[in-house]
Parts: structure tokens; C-alpha cells; sequence
């Protein structure tokens, strides 16, 4: 396979990685519509779009204010372009939370409104994950050289870890998981967001340590500390794990 993977029509190079995203945001909506219809939603029409408009903002702030941090070496190249071409995904859902619980605060909604987004989330991800992966080193989600029998060449003759293929199975094993655990208990209110936030961003917290990050001299990147903030914002989940799991009545 030769990367980038483009799709050439005529003279025209449509990059994959453009098509994968359109796809996880357009299928992602979809799903959750579905998801809305078929599932009792405490949170009205009005309020639902006021939090989308939360999460956004905080999601657009969040992912490029973490993506220009990822490399503080740069800070100094700072523009309108930089800033707008340096994204994370771990910055886009911490903002996000943030830009949520804002909006949430102002328009008096006090129930869990992620539960909903979990499954559409991760069904967006995985589909936006295998176009960072077919966009090769362009995309700068690659991992570190490596010798192991699956490690992938991704367009400079280093084989290296394909991170960006962990984190799709990182994502369909999440999703199993918790289907699974639905299975058999019945959640509490927010509890598998929350689930899908601490598991994230302990994935994130490992996975970085075999990607070509910016580490500081105590050995931690920056997205590194993000995850790390965040799991202190959930620490209840990793203590009281218990208390996601609704007492039948």
C-alpha cells in the first residue's frame, strides 16, 4: 500500500483522510439521531441544541489550543494558519466537556447529556481514525520505528508502530465492553460517558509513550498532562467504580 491513499478522479486528488472525516461526522450525526428516536431523552429539542453549540465551541477551542501547545518549541511560529492546522482529538473532548458543562450550567440542565453521544462517538472515531491511518505521515498520528511483525511502513521506509490502528481496536473493544455491561447491569445517569472518557484518556496517557511526541525533561508530553487532568476530573470513576452501576429498585 502507498501512502498517503488519495482517490484520483481525472485531475483531481481527493485525499481518503478528507473522505473518512466527512463520513465520521456525517454517519456519527446520523447514528445519534437514531439513537434519539429510539431512546427516551429527558432534554428537550431547545436545550439539546444549546449544548451541541457548547460542545463545539469548547471542542474548536479545546482541540487547537492543546494541538499549538503539543509542540511548545513552535509557540513561536504562532498564526492565524498554525493555529488552525494543529488539532487534537484529546483537546477537542476535554474542550468539549468544558464548552458542555458551561452550557449546562447557563440553561439549568442537571441530568447527564453524554450518555447519548457514547456509541455515535466512537462508531465517528473509528471511522475517522482509518482515514489518519491512510493518510500516512501526513497526518502526524503515526507512531515511533519499531521491529514488531505488524509494524507498518507508512511512506518513509521506517516501519513503525500503527497507533492509529490500535486506536481503532482501542475503540471497537470499548464498544463491545460496554454493550456487554449493559448487558448485564443497568447504568447510572452519565455513567457511560464517563466510562468512555477515563478509558480514552488512559489509552491516550500509554499509547503516547510510542508516538514522536514533545516529552518534558520528567518524561510526560503535554496531551500527556491533559489526559492526566482529566482523569483527575473523573477521579470518582477509578475510586468508586461502583457507583456507575444503578441499584435495581
Amino acid at each position: 500500500m502507498q501512502f498517503p491513499v488519495n482517490i484520483h478522479l481525472g485531475h483531481t486528488v481527493i485525499p481518503v483522510h478528507l473522505v473518512c472525516e466527512v463520513l465520521a461526522y456525517a454517519i456519527g450525526y446520523r447514528y445519534y439521531n437514531y439513537l434519539r428516536r429510539h431512546r427516551h431523552d429527558p432534554i428537550n429539542d431547545n436545550q439539546r441544541m444549546l449544548i451541541f453549540i457548547g460542545a463545539a465551541a469548547g471542542a474548536f477551542v479545546g482541540s487547537h489550543l492543546l494541538g499549538i501547545l503539543e509542540d511548545p518549541d513552535k509557540l513561536n511560529q504562532m498564526s492565524i494558519a498554525y493555529f488552525m492546522g494543529n488539532t487534537t482529538i484529546i483537546g477537542g473532548l476535554l474542550g468539549g466537556l468544558v464548552g458542555v458543562e458551561l452550557m449546562k450550567k447557563r440553561i439549568g440542565v442537571h441530568t447527564s447529556s453524554g450518555d447519548l453521544m457514547v456509541y455515535p462517538i466512537i462508531l465517528s472515531m473509528v471511522i475517522g481514525r482509518m482515514g489518519c491511518f491512510l493518510a500516512g505521515l501526513t497526518d502526524g498520528t503515526y507512531g515511533i520505528p519499531s521491529n514488531l511483525p505488524w509494524a507498518i511502513d507508512m511512506g518513509d521506509g521506517v516501519p513503525r508502530h500503527p497507533t492509529n490502528l490500535y486506536e481503532m481496536l482501542f475503540w471497537l473493544v470499548l464498544w463491545l465492553s460496554l454493550w456487554k455491561l449493559e448487558q448485564h447491569h443497568e447504568l447510572a445517569n452519565g455513567a457511560r460517558f464517563k466510562i468512555m472518557m477515563v478509558s480514552y484518556l488512559i489509552f491516550r496517557l500509554m499509547v503516547e509513550f510510542i508516538k514522536p511526541a514533545y516529552f518534558f525533561n520528567f518524561g510526560l508530553s503535554v496531551l500527556q498532562l491533559a489526559c492526566l487532568a482529566g482523569l483527575f476530573y473523573y477521579y470518582r470513576v477509578i475510586v468508586y467504580p461502583k457507583e456507575l452501576i444503578q441499584p435495581y429498585a
